[in-house]
């Protein structure tokens, strides 16, 4: 029997605070503020989301309409927010948000489709953010990343989200001259990469705990350790096309270093099916490896098999699940 995690994130409406598994345990969103409604689609203005996420104080942001949301520039995101898509099917299009500078931000139950222009991502996380949980988004053809967490963004979790249509699906540390990406820590749980190309994700510097995903189909590899970095996979299942290749190591030198290097990748009850291979480097086993519980008690792991891969292609990517009421009976949306 498959067990997945969250089973009472949905019984009021701030329950999902504080309660991600990994290294985004700690976001609480706008747990602490009001709840602040989004009564149309603008880009801008009155009642908009951008209006609501430029706003200094806490909130927790819910909608009152469902449809596209056509973003003309990168939409910022300010501390202690929370975007709860639950209740309604909210798209973004165009561009996407970008989290900088901030921290304790949940995004929930929404869709990211079509973003068009250079440098063009579904969520942006740079730089220096941090106790960020993204849970249940559905993710598609942007014209660069989908999710990219660079320049010393850190403790984040990325949660139950379905990937599509695409070619660099995850950055994770932007470039070998920023070393300062080596405090980036990330958990990825329960997502499924669905015939992406590439990055699922690509890690340089930081510390990546992977569990319970499924990847299938991918162009060129599932996942890939750069320069320094450290990515635990565990229990995931890797199911291969006409690529085999799942982990793939790329040598690069960090600025402060005289020497190249690729990062490590450490398996352990993973699945690979369909001829996918998952070959470690030589002597890779000796090189010291992060374990998550250095950083957190538990988390909900279960075997790979044929129930989890059937139920992640079904519980990933944005939900039709109503808008909890809060808790001890307050009010729903107004009419």
């Amino acid at each position: 029997m498959t067990t997945l995690p969250y089973a009472d994130a949905d019984s009021s409406l701030r329950a999902l605070a504080g309660r991600a598994e990994g290294f985004g345990r700690f976001s609480v969103g706008g747990v602490h503020g009001p709840v602040r409604y989004v009564t149309n689609l603008a880009d801008d203005g009155p009642g908009s989301l951008r209006d609501a996420c430029r706003r200094k104080e806490p909130l927790w942001i819910c909608f009152t309409v469902s449809g596209t949301i056509h973003l003309s520039s990168y939409l910022n995101v300010s501390s202690y927010k929370t975007i709860d898509g639950r209740g309604q099917r909210i798209k973004f299009t165009g561009k996407g948000l970008r989290l900088k500078d901030c921290e304790h931000i949940i995004i929930c139950n929404l869709e990211f489709e079509g973003g068009r222009g250079h440098d063009i991502d579904g969520i942006q996380i740079k730089p220096n953010s941090k106790h960020i949980w993204i849970d249940r988004c559905s993710l598609r053809d942007y014209d660069d990343g989908l999710i990219d967490i660079t320049r010393q963004s850190t403790d984040i979790t990325v949660s139950r989200c379905h990937f599509a249509q695409h070619d660099k699906t995850m950055l994770i540390g932007a470039d070998p001259t920023h070393v300062g990406d080596r405090c980036i820590r990330v958990t990825i749980h329960h997502c499924f990469f669905d015939g992406t190309r590439q990055r699922h994700p690509r890690v340089r510097f930081g510390k990546v705990h992977l569990y319970n995903n499924y990847t299938r189909n991918w162009g060129i590899y599932a996942i890939c350790a750069s320069v320094e970095s450290q990515i635990y996979s565990q229990c995931n299942i890797y199911e291969a096309g006409q690529k085999k290749k799942a982990f793939e190591y790329y040598t690069e030198k960090a600025a402060d270093k005289e020497e190249a290097r690729s990062g490590l990748i450490r398996s352990e009850g993973d699945w690979f099916l369909n001829g996918a291979q998952g070959f470690l480097p030589p002597g890779a086993s000796e090189e010291y490896m992060f374990h998550p519980s250095e950083f957190y008690p538990v988390w909900t792991l279960e075997p790979s098999s044929d129930s989890l891969k059937a139920v992640l292609q079904i519980c990933t990517g944005w939900q039709s699940v109503p808008l909890p009421a809060e808790e001890g009976g307050g009010c729903l949306p107004p009419a």
